[in-house]
């Protein structure tokens, strides 16, 4: 049999639940047929909903039509529970749009297709209530193609041909089907309604069952059962509790199956967590099973972790919801009740409805949620009075506030205390409004670990990342992981959350920031003698608009304002229209806040001063962690810039080799790295011979004693040029792509490019390869040609072994050393060494080779 996921969905009070009722009972699943206004509907279970007439809970019911299992989820209709919806579109196989007649598309119904559009969901339209005056087919047609999409098609026409005529129009491949055969096929038509590229449109009125068989049909005849995979997988929807305070956890089976008893895990990492019962719902009853198969819509009891928008096995989480609360309120215990007891019960209700986020402010002592709207607030204290037996009532909202940046900037965050140590830098990019943020990675992965770039984006992940102009969150940036740093033995995955954090900070201090506010779409119906007052209302309060739309005596307005000028406007229509006047608001998104700097002086935000976001970095300095503030990170951090122009790149590379002829030359030019050294170790004086020596700190006893004393090394002999060997691999191109398939033969190429190249520049040439971590490994120096191969014995770095060498050397000889390695470039620098980066050898090498070649062709 047939099984799909439907979900039903409109504006509030367009006639959903009704229609749910009537599809049930004419599909025979359903013996009597409830009403809304009765209070006895089969979907609206909850005491709250039959009260007030609307459904505030997404319900599960069962139904089957002939061939096919269809599993109903009748969503909220009211703007303030949205979220709700949003969660349960993660789910569906096909959903049904209801609209109403006599009201045609509002501004939510736009809102519910983008978000069918969003997570691409097949759609079919009813549109209820055609028995009333003043419903015309022919303009509700023609306003679903304008303002929903060209795909609407009126699958009730009683003409085939012209039917399958406007079908042939919404799709290339049914045009070119219609031209060849002058028909359309059922499986063309049904493949196209799954593809969202055409959007069956059906009429009736669900209160008198007219049009409703005909949906049945659609239903039935027009969807394609999803195919799942073998691996188990599920995505949780939604969180809820039973009468007896059984945690239940609603989830759709995407893939394989799922058992009573069987363990279900957060992540690879965990223990997991037993199932103990299988649920299918159908209205307030449910039938327990032991095995849910793939397709199946269910609760079940056992699961605590679980949250909306997981994903279990082979299924990934869900993004952030496009849906979110503009407005954050604080929570006012009315009877009492101990904070911390109301604390615990607020995040309790969290765990079932995520965007509540719940906040603590410890300074004030407030417990503050973020809620959509008035309805929702009340329908909250009602949960909560007879959940908790508290009374509570709510302060003013405030409006949620987010931040972005009108520029790139890169990102440095450094992490050095003692025996720490990490290094990140992140692109912050501007990104379209109201993307949200996007994150990902361009590191390479012989510059950082894969392992350790995973982690980062995971640090990028896991946090609300705050802004600098008010400390509101920050959105609509796309971060990327450009580079980063770890040591081998001192970086903990701590390390890389204090330098993840720290540079989305910094970043943020050196950007060009922009306060965002939420603004409303509004559609304003007034008496048409209300007009030029609302019109006038609107300009002040910020807003915009289209010129309005008569609809006999009155007159709609359609636009977007400011949430924080437009709050509390519906009562200021309410009153000057005597009571004709309706306003209805949905969510449009983010925009520049009006008065920014307003905002920005009343709030007050100082980001120095803000602890638990520092933006400061620590490096190590004399064996201790020292703080580094913000805008001098970049003078101190241990990698390039991956950003910043690098004077290097215009220079011609025998130009860029004969630098390091003279000290003095390296030294001038990588001013970053002697400033790291100089702060750490003190100041290099420098001999006209480009001799040096690090000077200790200035004692005046000590220099009066030793006034004519001076370290002068004698530089007897050749020189030495030590080579760390899988720094260059990973370095090189050629070599790193050889390497992945085979190290051996990497190795063996780098070893005759040097032995080239050593007989042309005739120096002492040490090629050292990493071999710690090879247990009970002796070192081996073999002479290949004319160089030394050494390998490190086991616990022996090669970073290890060049620093002790060069030490040694660097006493007599002039040494060069070649290494990418930052760390290990900074001893280098103390031993007396000459650092050259492993990309600024190969031009040397390539150099050599192009000399080589002169020489035996002249």
């Amino acid at each position: 049999m047939k099984k799909i996921t439907l979900g039903v969905l409109a504006h509030v009070d367009s006639g959903k639940t009704t229609l749910c009722e009537a599809m049930m009972y004419l599909s025979g699943n359903l013996k009597k047929l409830g009403r809304v206004d009765h209070r006895d509907s089969f979907l609206d279970t909850f005491a709250l909903e039959r009260d007030r007439g609307i459904t505030i809970f997404s319900k599960q019911a069962m139904m089957t039509c002939r061939n096919t299992e269809i599993t109903i989820l009748d969503t909220p209709g009211h703007v303030d529970f949205s979220a709700e919806t949003e969660r349960t579109l993660q789910v569906l196989d096909y959903a049904i749009l209801v609209i109403s007649g006599t009201d045609g598309v509002q501004s939510h119904t736009e809102t519910l297709w983008k978000l069918l559009r969003k997570y691409n969901v097949p759609c079919i339209l009813f549109i209820n209530k055609m028995d009333l005056p003043d419903t015309d087919r022919r303009l509700l047609t023609a306003q679903l193609k304008n303002k929903l999409s060209d795909g609407c098609v009126d699958f009730g026409c009683p003409d085939p041909d012209e039917l399958c005529e406007n079908l042939a129009l919404c799709d290339e491949g049914l045009l070119s089907e219609y031209d060849e055969s002058g028909a359309l096929s059922d499986l063309s038509v049904n493949e196209a309604i799954r593809q969202r590229k055409v959007f069956p449109c059906l009429f009736g009125s669900a209160l008198r069952l007219e049009g409703v068989e005909a949906l049945l049909d659609c239903l039935c005849e027009r969807t394609i059962m999803p195919a799942y995979g073998d691996d188990f997988g599920a995505k949780v929807f939604k969180i809820s509790q039973d009468n007896q305070k059984n945690r239940l956890t609603f989830l759709k089976v995407t893939g394989g199956s799922m058992k009573v008893r069987e363990v279900l895990k957060a992540s690879q990492n965990t223990s997991g967590e037993k199932i103990n019962q299988i649920r299918v719902y159908s209205g307030e009853k449910f039938t327990a099973v032991e095995e849910a198969a793939a397709g199946t819509v269910c609760a079940v009891t056992g699961i605590t972790f679980a949250r909306p928008g997981d994903g279990l096995g082979a299924e990934k989480n869900t993004a952030m919801p496009v849906l979110q609360p503009v407005l954050a309120y604080t929570l006012n215990l009315l009877d009492g009740t101990d904070v911390h007891t109301a604390l615990q019960r607020m995040k309790a209700l969290e765990a079932e409805d995520p965007q509540l986020n719940v906040m603590w402010n410890e300074r004030s002592g407030e417990i503050r949620l973020r809620l959509m709207g008035d309805i929702q607030i009340e329908v909250l204290e009602s949960i909560i009075r007879d959940r908790f037996g508290m009374e509570v009532g709510f302060g003013e909202g405030s409006i949620i506030y987010k931040e972005t940046i009108d520029n790139t900037v890169e990102g440095v965050g450094h992490f050095e205390p003692l025996r720490h140590y990490a290094e990140v830098h992140l692109l912050l990019k501007p990104a379209k409004r109201d993307s949200g943020l996007v994150f990902n990675t361009a590191c390479k992965e012989d510059l950082l670990d894969k392992n350790w770039q995973r982690l980062i984006l995971t640090h990028l992940y896991e946090k609300t990342h705050l802004g600098v102009l008010t400390g509101s969150p920050i959105t609509d940036m796309e971060i990327t992981l450009v580079s980063g740093k770890a040591h081998a033995k001192h970086t903990e995955g701590g390390d890389f959350r204090q330098a993840t954090y720290r540079a989305v900070r910094q970043g943020l201090m050196t950007a060009q920031s922009i306060l965002l506010e939420p603004v409303y779409r509004f559609t304003l119906s007034v008496p048409s003698e209300n007009a030029g007052r609302a019109m006038s209302d609107i300009r002040r309060m910020y807003g915009s608009f289209d010129p309005p739309e008569i609809n006999g005596e009155y007159a709609v307005i359609k636009g977007s304002a400011p949430v924080s000028a437009m709050r509390g406007y519906a009562r200021d229509v309410i009153r000057y229209t005597r009571g004709k006047g309706h306003l209805s608001c949905t969510l449009k998104g983010y925009e520049p806040c009006h008065n920014a700097d307003e905002v920005i002086a009343a709030i007050g935000y100082d980001p120095e001063a803000d602890t638990e976001n520092p933006c400061d970095s620590v490096f190590c300095s004399h064996g201790a962690g020292h703080t580094v503030k913000w805008n001098e990170v970049k003078n101190h951090m241990h990698l390039n810039s991956a950003i910043s122009s690098r004077p290097t790149e215009s220079i011609s590379a025998p130009a860029r080799i004969a630098r390091y002829r003279s000290q003095d030359d390296i030294f001038a030019l990588d001013k970053e790295l002697m400033s790291i050294f100089e702060s750490t170790y003190g100041p290099i004086r420098k001999r006209s011979d480009s001799s040096y020596i690090p000077a200790r700190r200035y004692d005046a006893t000590a220099a009066k004693k030793q006034k004519n004393y001076r370290y002068e090394p004698k530089f007897d002999g050749p020189g030495y040029l030590l080579v760390d060997g899988y720094n260059v691999i990973y370095a090189w191109d050629k070599l790193r792509e050889l390497a992945k398939t085979n190290i051996d033969a990497a190795r063996s190429a780098l070893i005759n490019i040097l032995c080239n190249y050593q007989g042309y520049r005739k120096c002492e040439l040490i090629l050292v390869f990493d071999a710690y971590r090879v247990k009970g490994h002796d070192r081996e120096v073999e002479e290949i040609d004319n160089i030394s191969v050494v390998y490190t014995k086991e616990a022996e770095t090669a970073d290890t072994y060049i620093e002790k060498t060069s030490h040694k050397l660097a006493k007599d000889h002039r040494v060069r050393v070649v290494t990418s390695d930052v760390m290990e470039q900074l001893i280098i620098i103390g031993n007396g060494a000459v650092r050259v980066s492993s990309e600024d050898f190969y031009d040397e090498v390539k150099t050599a080779e192009d000399e080589i070649r002169e020489i035996i062709g002249s």
